[in-house]
């Protein structure tokens, strides 16, 4: 069975079409890139996906469960990280991730011992005890998806992923998602505009334009319909969105 099924997804905001008639069928335990232009309609996706926008129409299946009708049993197994993530920033980091274990109703000598777990190897523990409001950008993005994680979902769904991480966040993370997926059985769901981590890691991926669907599959596949088999992900990309035109520089710089 797939973790995340998409049916007919459209989101409408009075005539402007965000989302239009998506579906979309993913798989266990891979790494899947969800791409497209900017307003291509990633991030209204993502969030109907996380429960937060409700469609105009359409349907999101997480395990089998309807994100609106059976949003606590969906829900139980997302992790959701968001482009720009709320946090509470009275609270310090072991507050937050005891706040975030509650709501998933873990016990508490779990929560520590995940948690505990998580936050070390974000290399964000020496701060727990620190509030939010002196965490940097890296150090709140670190939390939140410690947070995420604490309950081990199957579904794990970020939005820009590696916005405001270091190399070395960077490149924990990119681990964390292929152990993720390769030793949990876990999907990773990622939104992003870099191309170059998609083709290292994702296991298949889809191109949205306009809020339609313009691709689903593997980059090979791409390839194969592109006639060029050596094109990378950049050049099939822009291919495939109209976006490789020259724009004329002259004059401007």
């Amino acid at each position: 069975m797939n973790i995340l099924e998409v049916r007919g997804l459209t989101k409408r905001y009075r005539e402007f079409v965000a989302v239009d008639n998506l579906s979309l069928d993913i798989k266990r335990g891979i790494i899947y890139g969800f791409l497209g232009p900017n307003g291509a309609g990633k991030t209204t996706t993502i969030k109907i996906i996380g429960g937060i926008l409700k469609p105009t129409s359409g349907k999101v299946y997480i395990g089998g469960y309807d994100i609106e009708s059976e949003p606590i049993k969906a829900k139980a197994l997302l992790g959701f990280v968001p482009d720009r993530p709320y946090l509470y920033e009275k609270l310090t980091g072991m507050e937050y991730i005891r706040f975030v274990g509650g709501i998933y109703g873990l016990k508490k000598e779990e929560i520590f011992r995940r948690g505990t777990e998580l936050l070390e190897l974000f290399e964000i523990y020496d701060f727990r005890d620190e509030l939010i409001e002196n965490y940097s950008h890296g150090m709140r993005q670190r939390l939140v998806i410690c947070g995420a994680l604490l309950h081990r979902p199957s579904l794990f769904v970020i939005d820009e992923p590696l916005v405001g991480l270091d190399p070395k966040g960077a490149r924990l993370l990119k681990r964390v998602f292929t152990e993720l997926a390769k030793k949990s059985n876990s999907t990773v769901f990622m939104s992003t505009h870099t191309l170059q981590v998609v083709e290292e890691l994702c296991d298949e991926l889809a191109i949205i334009h306009h809020g339609k669907l313009l691709y689903a599959g593997d980059i090979e596949g791409m390839r194969h319909l592109s006639g060029s088999k050596d094109a990378n992900l950049e050049d099939l990309f822009l291919q495939l969105t109209g976006g490789d035109e020259q724009i004329p520089l002259d004059g401007v710089i």
